[in-house]
This record gives C-alpha cells, sequence and structure tokens, in this order.
C-alpha cells in the first residue's frame, strides 16, 4: 500500500506536514473544524515569526483528529466523540492519521457546501494521495487504464456507479480514435479520462465509510445518489462531446467541454 502524501511531502515528515495542513486545509475546511496551535519563541516574536506548530485538530461531530507534538515527538491520535464527550483515543501511525484527515476534510468540505463534488475539490486543494482514494488515468496508458476501471471498482462503489463508468470509458475509447489529436475534441476527451473522472471517483471513496453509509444531504440524497448524479453528468457531457467530435460540430464541442471545465475543473476550488 502506498504512504499517504499531502502536496507531494511524505507522511514521513510530520512537521511539514503539518505546516502543508495548516496553510492549506484553512481554506476549504469552513468554521473553526480546524484549529492550529503555534509555539513562539522570544525569537519568534521579535522577528513576527507565527512560530512551529504544537498541535493542529480537526474536529467534526464524530470524531476529532489531532496531530501533536508531545515531549519533542510527533503524536497522531483520532478520538471519538459522543454528546460532545470523547469515549476513546487511540494512537496510529502518521500515515494511517493522514489518510483519515483527507477522509474527513472531504466530508466537511461536501458537507458545508452540500454538494459532494466539493470533497474532490478539497482533496485537489489539500493536494492529497492517499491509498482510499487512488485512481488514476494516465494520459500515455489512458486506453488500458479506462478499459480496466470498472472491474477495479467493484464492491468499491455502487454498481450503478460501475455501470456509468464503463459507459464513459467506453464513450471516450471509442472517440479518441477518431479525432484529430491536439484538437479540442482531443484535450476535451483526455481531461475528461484522466481528471474529471478520477478526481470525481476519489471524492467519493476518500470519505469515511460511515459517512458515507450513513450522511444525508439537505436534498435526502446520500453519498452514494451524489456520486451517480455527478457520473451522470460526466457522462452526458462526454457522449455529446463524442457525438460533436464525430459530426464535426464545433460549437458543441466548445460548449460542452467548457461545461466540464466549470463543473469539474480546478478553477472550481473555491468551497465558500
Amino acid at each position: 500500500m502506498t504512504d499517504p502524501a499531502v502536496g507531494g511531502v511524505s507522511a514521513g515528515d510530520p512537521a511539514v506536514v503539518a505546516e502543508h495542513i495548516a496553510e492549506t486545509a484553512a481554506r476549504v475546511v469552513p468554521g473553526d473544524a480546524l484549529t492550529v496551535t503555534r509555539r513562539r519563541s522570544l525569537s519568534d516574536r521579535m522577528s513576527g515569526r507565527p512560530g512551529a506548530i504544537a498541535e493542529l485538530k480537526l474536529a467534526s461531530a464524530a470524531e476529532t483528529l489531532r496531530l501533536a507534538q508531545e515531549h519533542g515527538a510527533w503524536v497522531a491520535e483520532t478520538a471519538r466523540v459522543s454528546g460532545g464527550v470523547i469515549i476513546s483515543r487511540r494512537r496510529m501511525p502518521l500515515g494511517e492519521w493522514l489518510d483519515a484527515f483527507a477522509g474527513r476534510v472531504a466530508a466537511i468540505a461536501a458537507d458545508a457546501a452540500q454538494d459532494q463534488g466539493a470533497a474532490a475539490r478539497a482533496l485537489r486543494a489539500l493536494g492529497v494521495s492517499t491509498a482510499a482514494s487512488g485512481v488514476r488515468v494516465g494520459d500515455a496508458t489512458l486506453d488500458s487504464e479506462l478499459s480496466a476501471l470498472p472491474l477495479r471498482l467493484r464492491g468499491q462503489v455502487p454498481e450503478a456507479a460501475v455501470g456509468a463508468v464503463q459507459r464513459i470509458a467506453d464513450a471516450i475509447r471509442e472517440a479518441l480514435p477518431r479525432v484529430a489529436q491536439g484538437t479540442d475534441a482531443d484535450f476535451t476527451l483526455r481531461r475528461a479520462a484522466t481528471t474529471y473522472l478520477p478526481d470525481t471517483l476519489n471524492g467519493f471513496l476518500a470519505l469515511p465509510e460511515d459517512w458515507r453509509a450513513q450522511h444525508r444531504f439537505a436534498n435526502g440524497s446520500s453519498a452514494a445518489d451524489e456520486l451517480i448524479g455527478q457520473l451522470g453528468v460526466i457522462e452526458t457531457a462526454v457522449e455529446s462531446i463524442r457525438s460533436a467530435a464525430l459530426n464535426d460540430d464545433a460549437e458543441a464541442l466548445r460548449v460542452n467541454g467548457r461545461f466540464l471545465e466549470d463543473r469539474f475543473g480546478a478553477s472550481s476550488l473555491d468551497l465558500g
């Protein structure tokens, strides 16, 4: 299993991981769910530096994740909460803690925005790569990885989602050989395969299992419902792009390509 990393920083470097989280998570976690405590030396105070992180906490109704320096060593732990009272604590390796942290950030962001797409945007903003969110499709291996993706997902996502992924993959694999390389059609189809589809799936897979199973958005939908809906949006747009590319309809291609970028692209990182 690959160790989780944040922003390209290995989970084996807790001080740097903590600083990265303090800088980036505050942008995607609303309210006071994330708290950072720093230890400022006299030199820090005189020079105006913020000081080194002593403790970082991410709190939700059912769990608090804590990363802290204790007696010169870093401690990563999770605490189960019931009725505002901590009922159990467990220390864990930093890699496991980081995996849990990423999932909880995704859940908090999705709930605050009432949009499960916010989970993927939060992970992207953090620069998270975790064991749970391991769906990747590379440009150089696009055809083979798309072909294998539905089977890989069985048992991890609902069957309806597997079916949608199969149809999206088939549409992209059918269309790409028929469009000229370097065209807008080629770019948009490849971006759908390598970015929009993996990000959507990873946003779901990174969510804590209990949250996926129990949480309901304001409209009554579950995490699985939201995933299927998001995949439906990608499927409709990809089918439209495929048809537009085959029929040489530049305007339809432009409209659908822009729609995908607006809905799933990196430009939509604002979770507020």
